[in-house]
């Protein structure tokens, strides 16, 4: 075989390696409906006996068509999320979504989802979107409006604002996971437990140590519900 050859079969494997790990892992059967009575641990869940299974295994009366409440968030935001504990069909077939709700002003605080590829779709409103890269942390940014559509890169940090004083913005959001997961920076920084040493974070954010205490203190919520 020509080394030109060798380099096409390459290549070739090395794309679907990565497509292979770009999501969940693929079924090996029709599906996998999670056992939430058995008492063995996986990555993921024990699958229930087929002949168990119903369509309200793969159903949920979700009311993602009603609005949700962003005035009890201090973000201004609700993070309606429907993932594999909310639908237990969902298991091994490496999909989720969520209802996002903004408040007038409100914001999707910068946050991280570590198993998953978020696309975003404006439903109706204005939204200020944007997710910073690995080092040197470029800012990739837009404004979108209804209908609009934006994609969020597994991993990174990325965020959405409503910049409209006056009127509340609604999003949809398909994530390539059935678990995804989620970290608000501001709240894994500054609200773990039990907290960072004020010592590391003053070096990091090159600040006083007593602004890191008074940010500490705060109460850092999740509008993950």
């Amino acid at each position: 075989m020509a080394a030109s050859s060798y380099f096409l079969v390459a290549a070739f494997l090395a794309l679907v390696a990565s497509q292979a790990i770009a999501s969940d892992p693929s079924p090996l059967q029709d599906f996998c409906v999670v056992d939430m009575h058995s008492p063995v641990k996986v990555n993921g869940f024990v699958c229930k006996d087929p002949m168990a299974v119903s369509a309200d295994d793969f159903f949920k009366a979700a009311n993602l068509d009603k609005p949700r409440d962003t005035m009890k968030s201090k973000v201004g935001s609700n993070v309606t999320l429907i993932n594999v504990m909310q639908i237990p069909g969902l298991n091994t077939l490496g999909i989720s979504l969520a209802r996002i709700d903004y408040a007038p002003l409100g914001e999707n605080p910068p946050h991280t989802h570590p198993r998953a590829t978020e696309i975003l779709t404006v439903l109706e409103g204005t939204l200020y979107v944007g997710f910073v890269t690995s080092n040197p942390n470029k800012l990739f940014a837009k404004v979108l409006n209804k209908g609009d559509v934006f994609v969020f890169p597994k991993g990174l940090i990325h965020f959405q604002f409503n910049p409209i004083h006056d009127k509340p913005a609604v999003a949809i959001a398909g994530l390539s996971s059935q678990n995804p997961g989620v970290i608000t920076i501001a709240n894994a920084v500054f609200g773990s437990k039990p907290p960072i040493s004020d010592d590391v974070l003053a070096k990091a954010f090159q600040v006083e140590k007593g602004t890191i205490d008074w940010l500490q203190a705060q109460f850092w919520e999740n509008n993950h519900y």
